[in-house]
This record gives C-alpha cells, sequence and structure tokens, in this order.
C-alpha cells in the first residue's frame, strides 16, 4: 500500500464511510473505532493495509474526545496507572500470543462480555467490593485490558466493566477509558513506524482519512452531550453486546 493507487474509487468510498461510522461511534461512546473499523475495511482490502489505514485516524480522534471531554485532569490524575497496567498486561498479552496462537481469546474474551452483560441482566452487577478497593481493583482490570489487548487486540471491554463498576459519570468514563485508548496507539504506532516496515508515504497517505474520522468523532460527542447518564449506560451496554458478536463472527472466519 504506497499511498491509494492500488484501492479502486469503490473500495476509498467504503474506506471513508467506515471512517465517518467509526468516528461517529468513538465520539458518541467513548470507544468502539478499531473493533468496528478494522474489520470492515480488511474486508475489502487486507489485515496489514487495514491496520495502517486505521491507526493514525483512530488516534486522532481519541485526541478529540480527550479535548472535548470535561474533566481530562481529574480522570489523569486519579487513573492515570491504567495506562502504564494496560502497556504492562499488552507485553505479556503479545507473548501469550505469540507462544500459544492456537488458543481461543477471543472466544474467552466475548464470554466474559456476556457473564458481565447478564449480570447486569439479573441485577447483580454491582460491586461494592471494587468500590471499597478501587486501586487493588484497577491493577486487575488494567492488566486485563493489557492482556485483551494483546491476545485479542480489544483493551475496551475489561475497562469498561471496571469503569461500570465504579460509577463514574459518563463524561469521566470516557476520559478514563480514552488515557488508556492514546498510550496503546501510541505505542502501536511506535512500534509500526520503528519496526513494521511501514514507510512514512504510507502515514501521510491516511492524513486525509483523519479529517473524516475525526468529523464523525465531532458529531458522535455533540450526540453524547445530550445523552442522560441511564441512556449512556444501555447505549454502552449495546456496544459491548456487539463486541462480543464481533469477536465470535472473528474467531469463526478465522
Amino acid at each position: 500500500m504506497a499511498g491509494f493507487e492500488n484501492l479502486t474509487p469503490l473500495v476509498l468510498c467504503w474506506i471513508a464511510l467506515v471512517m465517518l461510522v467509526a468516528g461517529f461511534m468513538q465520539g458518541a461512546l467513548g470507544l468502539g473505532f478499531p473493533i468496528v473499523a478494522t474489520p470492515l475495511i480488511a474486508m475489502a482490502t487486507d489485515i496489514r493495509t487495514a491496520v495502517i489505514v486505521v491507526l493514525l485516524p483512530c488516534a486522532a480522534t481519541i485526541v478529540l474526545v480527550l479535548a472535548r471531554a470535561p474533566h481530562l485532569k481529574d480522570a489523569i490524575a486519579r487513573f492515570w496507572p491504567m495506562p502504564l497496567l494496560a502497556l504492562c498486561g499488552s507485553a505479556v498479552g503479545t507473548r501469550l500470543f505469540v507462544a500459544f496462537p492456537g488458543f481461543p481469546y477471543a472466544l474467552l474474551l466475548a464470554a466474559m462480555i456476556v457473564v458481565y452483560l447478564n449480570l447486569e441482566r439479573l441485577g447483580r452487577a454491582e460491586w461494592p467490593l471494587v468500590k471499597r478497593n478501587p486501586r487493588a481493583f484497577g491493577l486487575v482490570f488494567g492488566l486485563a485490558a493489557g492482556l485483551s489487548e494483546g491476545t485479542a487486540n480489544v483493551a475496551a471491554p475489561p475497562l469498561v466493566i471496571y469503569y461500570l463498576a465504579l460509577g463514574l459519570t459518563p463524561a469521566m468514563l470516557v476520559q478514563a477509558l480514552n488515557i488508556c485508548f492514546i498510550a496503546g496507539k501510541s505505542m502501536q504506532f511506535a512500534t509500526l513506524a520503528t519496526h513494521g516496515g511501514v514507510p512514512a508515504a504510507q502515514w501521510l497517505a491516511t492524513v486525509p482519512l483523519m479529517v473524516l474520522s475525526t468529523a464523525g468523532a465531532w458529531y458522535g460527542t455533540t450526540v453524547r452531550e445530550k445523552l442522560d447518564a441511564t441512556t449512556y449506560r444501555k447505549w454502552l451496554k449495546r456496544a459491548l453486546a456487539a463486541i462480543a458478536v464481533l469477536l465470535c463472527a472473528q474467531y469463526a472466519l478465522a
């Protein structure tokens, strides 16, 4: 992929549409860009191209979400260990994936999401113990997020479960999620840029897509600002259910 010259106009239009939709989801919910955009673009190109195409537009939407939502300083002060824990967990998860590539990591993560959603449905998702011991459980869920990122390429579900258990407001939850996401994407970009054999021209070719993704994210943030906490929580649980379905489909099609 030296630029976009090998992509047909139809594929380019599809990528543009995916950028807008994934950007909207990231803006509205504070998560979801890579899990939506990567498989949809890979359907029309290949997985390597999809990863390169998605990375910088995803990072741009995360930066916009961080800038648009309030309480960033509060989120950093309260949850700064989470990105570090996630990076440590990701390093371990990547090693596990290399050592045991055939293990159904995606199915394990999907099962965890399904169990949580059913606990929520049964009214048993309130965990006072987490609220009383946020640091200890932050260690557990931060490492779990990194492990799921390194093995199944999805970090959001353990983080969402932890932050919902703490009872965070939507604005604080979004900021807490995205300070973890920006750390992970920065590390991914640094790795691909230095050791991934991706030339600068390929990264520059994705700059126009950053405009589309941030436009979608901007609109998504305006929608989220109008949501009450109960509606936002419902949308977030539906997003988790969709992620579980996508993880199962990913495993089935692998």
